[in-house]
């Protein structure tokens, strides 16, 4: 039981697409649950929760360690989207006729913030600094509710994309920035008692990326757009994105030993610096991209690479955190 409550968003995407495959009516263009309303609703619901769910009172122990946040925030930030570039660039040059989407899709999940709450959770695990990790990730969701979108605008123009993402600031902002600091604001007054139901604000949170995940697919299925290259396209993806993860790693790790981090920041600083958020990264696509009947396509990289990082991540935090727990006996 423990291990399907621990993969529960996990099983929920595969089962969420699978569906969406065998019954796409509803959530297509003109079904009763095609987006609108209710994707609004729940994207600032998400980011409401996330405002009142950060802890800030914990955060506070971690703001000392610039080297450390400079090194996260540098990567999630900086790093990744150049290496987004490189390979939308290598896309284009080794597939010369992949969908668009595929590049936008590499392109945003290389623009997005750090994930939360598995961050510090394998950074704990692994025996790392996890005040560090909690400080880190907690700024890069903050910060990432604006720089992102306009990064994609940034990365977009550059690439020779020409995306209309600048009327729909405003948009982003009234949904995503605005819940979120309300959330923020409220919970001193809350936090007790969302504290006491993590578990339920958690499973809202991923009911409404399943809710958007599923339309998205059913919009594609509709349209028809996987009965070409659909194999091919996720082969593709797969490749690019553990590809792009083992780069990541290895650059990451590089980097720590030149500026000679300690083992803990080190921990801290690997596991915030390669993870993007599914929770934001979900709900802000379906904004920025709107009705684009492809939007499966650039979500692909985005839910691939969450299943990867949950993995090699998980993996990782064990052994490290066995090593540590030997010394601490030896």
């Amino acid at each position: 039981m423990s291990w399907w409550r621990s993969n529960g968003l996990v099983l929920g995407l595969i089962g969420a697409v699978a569906l969406a495959f065998l019954w796409p009516l509803p959530g297509a263009r003109g079904g009763v649950l095609y987006p609108g309303l209710v994707d609004n609703g729940g994207i600032a619901l998400i980011l409401f929760l996330q405002g009142v769910s950060l802890a800030f009172e914990k955060i506070k122990s971690g703001l000392g360690n610039w080297r450390l946040h400079l090194l996260v925030q540098a990567y999630t930030f900086v790093v990744f989207p150049f290496v987004g570039l490189g390979l939308a660039a290598a896309t284009t040059w080794w597939w010369p006729g992949a969908p668009a989407a595929i590049r936008d899709g590499l392109l945003y999940l290389c623009v997005l913030p750090s994930t939360i709450s598995t961050s510090v959770v394998f950074t704990a695990a692994a025996y790392g600094n996890t005040s560090g990790a909690l400080f880190n990730a907690a700024f890069s969701n903050i910060i990432g509710v604006v720089v992102t979108p306009l990064l994609v605008q940034l990365l977009m123009q550059r690439t020779g994309q020409r995306g209309s993402f600048g009327p729909l600031l405003f948009q982003i902002a009234l949904l995503t920035l605005v819940p979120f600091v309300l959330g923020m604001l409220v919970r001193p007054k809350i936090y007790e008692w969302v504290d006491a139901r993590k578990v339920w604000v958690t499973r809202i949170s991923n009911t409404v990326v399943l809710f958007i995940v599923y339309t998205a697919f059913c919009g594609s299925v509709e349209e028809r757009i996987w009965t070409k290259n659909g194999v091919t396209i996720t082969l593709l993806v797969i490749t690019w994105v553990l590809g792009l993860f083992s780069f990541i790693s290895l650059l990451v790790y590089a980097s720590c030993r030149v500026l000679r981090l300690g083992r803990e920041d080190f921990i801290a600083a690997y596991f915030c610096s390669v993870k993007k958020t599914l929770a934001m990264g979900v709900p802000l696509a379906a904004l920025i991209f709107g009705d684009r009947p492809d939007l499966p396509f650039i979500l692909m990289p985005v839910v691939f690479y969450h299943l990867v990082q949950l993995f090699c991540n998980g993996l990782l935090a064990n052994y490290w955190g066995q090593k540590a727990r030997s010394s601490e006996t030896g």
